[in-house]
């Protein structure tokens, strides 16, 4: 049995769908906060169960029979309080024997134990030292941040304003992800193993280019700030922050991941 957490969010969903393609219904399940909200998956077979972060025996019990877990980072964001969620998962795992766990991680998380990575640094720690059997897979940001509807409004005016200077970004689709995700919880291969995972580096002048060639519009490139959430991301890109490059998301997927066209 393979039981994923936080399955009824994006990530989470993608990752059952492509276990569902190579396991049967019965050896999947789905640890969510509110059952209700997958009465899709349970219509497929896969066992929903309830598995509240906040809620230690909750997870003891979603996690029961689980040879391998997924455990998808909390969308908390206050550092504390998702730490105290996912330790409360690891021990719930250990309580429940699970033998292995997969966690999404965050690049760097294995180095830097401040910011944003405060976390991700003492999960990774907490499920070493647990002594189950671990893979580790880094995220890089997802590219849907970047490539999103909000880009139809930059082939209609025939603009697209880049803050990267630039710059690289090496985000990855949550399709590529999860399916790396899936194939750590089905081979052996991959126990004891941290894998940084990064796209195919990619710029803002081949994002115009390639709306140009999908659309057949031209869109010209202008230097100016990214407002709202997004302009965080931006920064970062702009200070050379997203442009590690590594070959492990192939390696794990088998293939080249998807390209930014």
């Amino acid at each position: 049995m393979i039981v994923v957490s936080a399955a009824s969010g994006a990530l989470g969903r993608l990752v059952v769908a492509r276990l569902l393609t190579r396991l049967p219904a019965r050896r999947v399940a789905a640890a969510v906060r509110d059952p209700a909200r997958c009465a899709d998956l349970a219509a497929l077979g896969v066992d929903v169960r309830r598995g509240d972060y906040d809620d230690p025996a909750s997870l003891r019990s979603a996690f029961r029979d689980a040879e391998r877990l997924l455990l998808i980072s909390s969308p908390e964001l206050a550092a504390e309080r998702r730490t105290r969620q996912h330790l409360a998962a690891v021990e719930a795992a250990v309580a429940a024997g699970v033998q292995a766990v997969a966690y999404t991680s965050f690049l760097g998380a294995d180095r830097d134990g401040g910011g944003m990575n405060a976390a991700h640094h003492a999960t990774e720690r907490a499920i070493v030292d647990s002594g189950l059997g671990y893979t580790l897979l880094r995220h890089p940001f997802y590219t849907e941040a970047f490539v999103n509807p909000g880009l139809r409004d930059a082939v209609d005016v025939g603009r697209l304003t880049d803050g990267t200077g630039g710059r690289g970004l090496n985000t990855a689709l949550r399709a590529d992800l999860a399916e790396a995700a899936a194939n750590a919880l089905t081979d052996e291969a991959h126990l004891g193993h941290g894998y940084d995972l990064t796209g195919p580096l990619w710029t803002y002048p081949q994002l115009a280019e390639a709306l140009g060639e999908v659309t057949g519009r031209r869109v010209e490139l202008e230097a100016g700030e990214t407002p709202g959430p997004l302009g965080f991301l931006v920064g970062l890109a702009r200070a050379g922050a997203l442009e590690r490059q590594t070959d492990d998301l192939c390696r794990l997927l088998g293939r080249e991941p998807t390209s930014l066209r």
